[in-house]
């Protein structure tokens, strides 16, 4: 069975638009058509009824959905794991929250390597939406993230917090902090959220950004305030040029590993998540 029609009727099993589905992948609308009749051909049964109000699965395409998505999980794993670097027994592929891969990466592929020194590892930062999503199909095997994206096949376990703080080239004390130059972080939902209700009076800033660097990046360009983590506060207050704003909360962000749920008792991904959850609780 070609592996496009599962993704096709995942795709429009969440989308419930024909119309949508080929935007999304990209193709025509007839061939979406096609494919959904090639693949009710092949499990000899209608898997969507389509009307004016829309596109809803049948009965028998509600049954097919989890059988669909494992054949994807099982598909791209598939390919993977007979694509492994040589010298090597066994490829894993992991995802890591932009905002931890340059202060933790180091030390979390070190613990992985030595804890699988036949293993290789594919390396990839990037955001929990997209990790979500990566872990879902099976192109990713583990990722550490911020943000959670509840879904039946994924499963998730907290294994610690970074600490972000307030710095400045300006200011020592919050009332000196001036929102025309404070640079407002948004590096997940909930420390957005979090952002607002503790410093309301910063959430006007003109400047927001999704990434600890990229404050580091524009405070030292142009000077003002932000949180960065706080590994990177106490190296540039080590400096000659920031200083912390003392009186400004500290903001904890958990942190998550997230797999399939297949694959949460495995031992690699029981290695994979201690050694995280090691290596944050030693450095917050």
């Amino acid at each position: 069975m070609q592996i496009e029609l599962i993704d096709t009727f995942l795709d429009l099993i969440e989308t419930r638009s024909f119309h949508r589905t080929a935007e999304r992948l990209r193709i025509t609308q007839s061939t979406v058509s096609a494919r959904i009749q090639a693949l009710e051909t092949a499990v000899e049964a209608p898997l969507f009824v389509r009307s004016r109000s829309g596109t809803e699965p049948t009965i028998e395409g509600k049954r097919f959905e989890p059988h669909a998505r494992a054949l994807r999980h099982e598909w791209n794993q598939a390919k993977r794991r007979i694509l492994v670097p040589q010298r090597a027994a066994h490829l894993v592929r992991i995802g890591i929250q932009n905002d931890l891969s340059a202060l933790y990466l180091g030390d979390w592929v070190a613990g992985f390597r030595r804890a699988l020194p036949d293993t290789a590892f594919y390396i990839e930062p990037d955001y929990s939406n997209q990790m979500c999503m990566d872990v879902l199909t099976g192109t990713l095997d583990f990722a550490v993230m911020f943000s959670p994206k509840p879904h039946p096949d994924l499963h998730f376990e907290s294994v610690g917090e970074v600490t972000y703080s307030m710095i400045s080239t300006e200011a020592d004390r919050m009332d000196l902090v001036r929102v025309e130059s404070f640079v407002f972080g948004h590096f997940s939902p909930a420390f957005q959220e979090m952002h607002r209700q503790l410093t309301p009076e910063l959430a006007g800033a003109a400047v927001s950004v999704g990434q600890s660097a990229s404050v580091v990046s524009l405070l030292m360009a142009s000077g003002g305030a932000g949180y960065v983590l706080e590994k990177t506060a106490a190296d540039l207050v080590a400096g000659a040029r920031f200083r912390r704003v003392a009186d400004a909360p500290a903001l904890r962000q958990p942190v998550y590993a997230a797999l399939h749920l297949r694959d949460r008792i495995t031992p690699l991904h029981r290695k994979l998540t201690r050694i995280v959850a090691r290596e944050l609780a030693g450095r917050i």
